[in-house]
């Protein structure tokens, strides 16, 4: 890929993670012009095929880097617009992101590849009995969307019903899930193949929105310490549930270490965050990866498997 070709970075978007995402493009258009490309911000504000469509082209882009997270993003109608008008870009197609975006098909599609999940149960609106969960606490959160918005942990029924009712100003669909004590790990993927895993210790009960976008001291242990055997097992799991869904290229994948050391995938970021908080570009870092080497070998990945 040469620099006379426009890139560009589809930012913000109308979900809940607009605010991520703004900030995600920040950092992906400033690695880029770095590198000598001609690069421009493109602000996406409506859900809406047409207008989607004429704002790219109004940029005259001939790739685009997707830095969207959330509905309208990361579930594959984005994806499906930009492959319809020919255009290269980055990261993976419009069926594995969707699948990924959807938290309980995902969970069919690692169970059956044989990857532990947590014992769950989706509910809607019209049909909110939990069933097939014992005791608490629960973790409930929306059926799709990212960044932990609208997650929490219920610990008895008037914090269920409650963590519920903030969960549906989310999703239309909502998890209740077994809440599993241990250590919560991400492991991210680049060139298909997994990085240095990182160990998450948030201040607060768990990794939720403010644990990781605000000061509140939450710690990442990179590498996080674990024995060999460990680590290995959990990156196979991480590329395992990477390449069920039909990921390409890059993702990261999030997971829980229980106190007997087993792997459960919780779920897998086709578009993960690109901020100065990130976890993708921490990882990338630890094995000598800088940020705007990332961005670009994103970037060329994505223009070499569409074209």
């Amino acid at each position: 890929m040469d620099n006379s070709t426009r890139i560009g970075v589809l930012m913000g978007g109308c979900s809940s993670e607009r605010e991520v995402s703004l900030k995600s493009a920040g950092q992906v258009i400033s690695a880029l012009a770095a590198r000598g490309f001609d690069v421009v911000g493109v602000d996406i504000k409506k859900e809406n095929k047409n207008h989607v469509r004429d704002l790219i082209e109004s940029y005259d882009v001939g790739f685009v880097f997707l830095a969207l997270h959330g509905g309208f993003g990361e579930d594959g109608r984005i994806q499906k617009i930009i492959e319809e008008m020919g255009l290269p870009y980055t990261g993976s197609g419009p069926k594995a992101s969707a699948l990924a975006m959807d938290k309980v098909s995902s969970r069919k599609v690692f169970t059956s590849a044989g990857l532990k999940v947590p014992k769950h149960c989706a509910i809607d609106k019209r049909h909110r009995k939990v069933k097939g969960l014992n005791g608490f606490p629960v973790v409930v959160k929306p059926a799709d969307g990212g960044s932990s918005i609208g997650l929490s942990i219920a610990d008895n029924q008037q914090g269920l019903k409650k963590a519920i009712d903030n969960a549906f100003k989310y999703s239309k669909a909502v998890l209740v899930e077994e809440y599993i004590q241990g250590r919560e790990v991400t492991v991210g993927i680049l060139e298909d193949r997994p990085l240095p895993a990182i160990e998450i210790k948030p201040k607060r009960r768990f990794f939720d929105y403010k644990a990781k976008y605000e000061n509140f001291g939450t710690e990442y242990i990179v590498p996080a310490v674990l024995s060999a055997r460990i680590e290995k097992s959990l990156k196979e799991a991480a590329l395992a549930a990477h390449k069920a869904l039909g990921c390409s290229f890059f993702s990261r994948v999030d997971l829980i270490l229980d106190n007997n050391m087993a792997a459960y995938v919780l779920e897998v970021n086709t578009i993960p965050g690109f901020t100065t908080h990130s976890l993708l570009p921490m990882a990338a870092q630890q094995e000598g990866i800088s940020f705007q080497d990332l961005v670009l070998r994103i970037t060329e990945a994505g223009f070499r498997k569409r074209r």
